[in-house]
């Protein structure tokens, strides 16, 4: 099929907008809890979800009001992976039989009202609401990873991939930068411009010290809406929408996951999940790590991440795409599991060390970019046409499933057992995919027959 443009540069700008304003929260977690508590009542369930962090928290008083307030932040990521897994499947299916661009153009047009919700979140239950919506709508990453598979060929998929790595690489690095200046510049008391110190009347309608960030996310997500409006072709054919239009309608994401039949896709998608629920817990415990072992700030924990990301979008964006087509996803995708071995061992060790801090994490993350497209890719390659948003629907809802309990394994280990644990856990779990990648049948030269 003929096309006018290749819509990899929109699908690329569309995602790196999309993750920049689901990004822009995650620093503000910590203030986010101390100003919720200081408005709502002493017994309301905000107070009570704080009693049950403390619980888990443990340890002494600064201990306690640190893992609190990561705690809280990973409750709402928890809720936001949740509604992910649930709704990515009926996304991608929903984008095989109507085609890709409506479901955008809806999908993202529901996140800006998520984000309009924020704006005049002034209560903890407007918060929430704003979070489970956002989290129902953030399913359409299983829509633009069909859409890659649509307008690549089978030899150029884990580049097409690969630049929606680096659109969430990217991202991931932007979005809490900007979150945090929009913040700094016109959020709570200690800001440049205090809102609601200039105009208190605004609290009547709900807005609060975070109505600046969530702004910026609005105005990014109506950019987007426009953007997709204006410059995404549809890259579905109608013979394609007829043909899913004729497949069974499975409306739960679970007996989506028992219809997935496809020979590969099974061993790859599962590889996918353990790999995923190790990497985010990981992700997750090491914000604990550098405060306990190296007393890092939110500063340095910041450059952290940021460090992780610009290795994870260069790679993602530069190396998959030249080694992918000469060496093969398997082989690619085997070598990135092997590197997060001892990348899980290194941090762990690293103490006293900040280079081996760095080096481990440096490994982490070259690891997940070279597995994460190649995966991805390799069940794309498996599936035919019709089938490419449901299946990479499922997929991808199995991700958002491993971000939601994967940090809530690890972090047990690591409270409750030792920081040892959750680390020497993750690099012997990443056996498994490593064999289930290693032992994946090699993609067909030829597009299979429909399932």
């Amino acid at each position: 099929m003929t096309r006018e443009r290749s819509p990899l540069g929109v699908l690329f700008l569309t995602l790196f907008i999309d993750l920049v304003g689901f990004s822009i929260i995650f620093p503000l977690f910590p203030a986010m809890l101390d100003h919720y508590l200081s408005v709502e009542s002493a017994d309301g369930a905000l107070a009570r979800l704080k009693e049950l962090l403390e619980s888990l928290a443990g340890g002494d008083d600064e201990t306690r009001e640190h893992y609190t307030a990561v705690l809280f932040g990973g409750f709402l990521g928890a809720l936001y992976s949740a509604l992910q897994f649930v709704c990515a499947p009926l996304w991608g299916r929903l984008s095989d039989r109507i085609g890709r661009k409506p479901v955008l153009l809806l999908s993202i047009s529901g996140l800006a009202l998520s984000y309009a919700i924020w704006v005049f979140s002034g209560s903890f239950a407007l918060l929430i609401l704003s979070r489970l919506l956002g989290g129902c709508m953030s399913g359409n990453i299983s829509t633009a990873s069909a859409a890659v598979a649509d307008c690549t060929t089978r030899e150029t998929r884990a580049r097409g991939m690969g630049i929606i790595g680096a659109a969430f690489g990217l991202g991931f690095i932007f979005g809490p930068a900007i979150g945090g200046l929009s913040y700094w510049v016109a959020g709570g008391p200690e800001s440049k411009i205090d809102i609601l110190a200039e105009y208190p009347d605004l609290a009547s309608i709900g807005i609060n010290p975070f109505s600046a960030p969530a702004l910026v996310a609005l105005v990014l997500a109506v950019l987007n809406v426009l953007w997709v409006a204006r410059s995404f072709p549809e890259t579905t054919t109608e013979d394609q929408r007829r043909k899913a239009r004729e497949l069974p309608r499975p409306l739960h994401p679970m007996m989506m996951l028992g219809r997935v039949d496809i020979p590969g896709v099974g061993r790859a998608s599962l590889a996918y999940l353990i790999f995923l629920v190790a990497f985010s817990g990981l992700e997750f415990t090491l914000t604990f790590f550098a405060w306990q072992f190296f007393q890092y700030g939110t500063g340095q924990i910041t450059a952290l991440f940021i460090f992780a990301g610009l290795i994870i979008a260069l790679v993602q964006g530069g190396i998959v795409r030249r080694v992918a087509p000469k060496y093969g996803e398997r082989k690619v995708a085997a070598v990135g599991l092997a590197l997060l071995m001892p990348g899980f061992l290194l941090i762990r060790f690293s103490p006293p060390s900040q280079v081996l801090l760095y080096f481990g994490l440096g490994l982490m993350a070259v690891g997940s970019a070279l597995a994460i497209p190649c995966l991805t890719s390799l069940v794309s390659l498996y599936t035919p046409e019709e089938r490419q948003g449901a299946v990479l629907g499922v997929f991808r809802s199995l991700g958002a499933l491993s971000r939601a309990v994967g940090p809530l394994i690890f972090c047990s280990l690591y409270w409750r057992l030792g920081e040892t644990w959750p680390y020497v856990t993750g690099a012997i779990l990443m056996l498994a995919p490593l064999l289930m990648t290693t032992t994946l049948p090699p993609p067909e030269k030829s597009p299979p027959d429909a399932a």
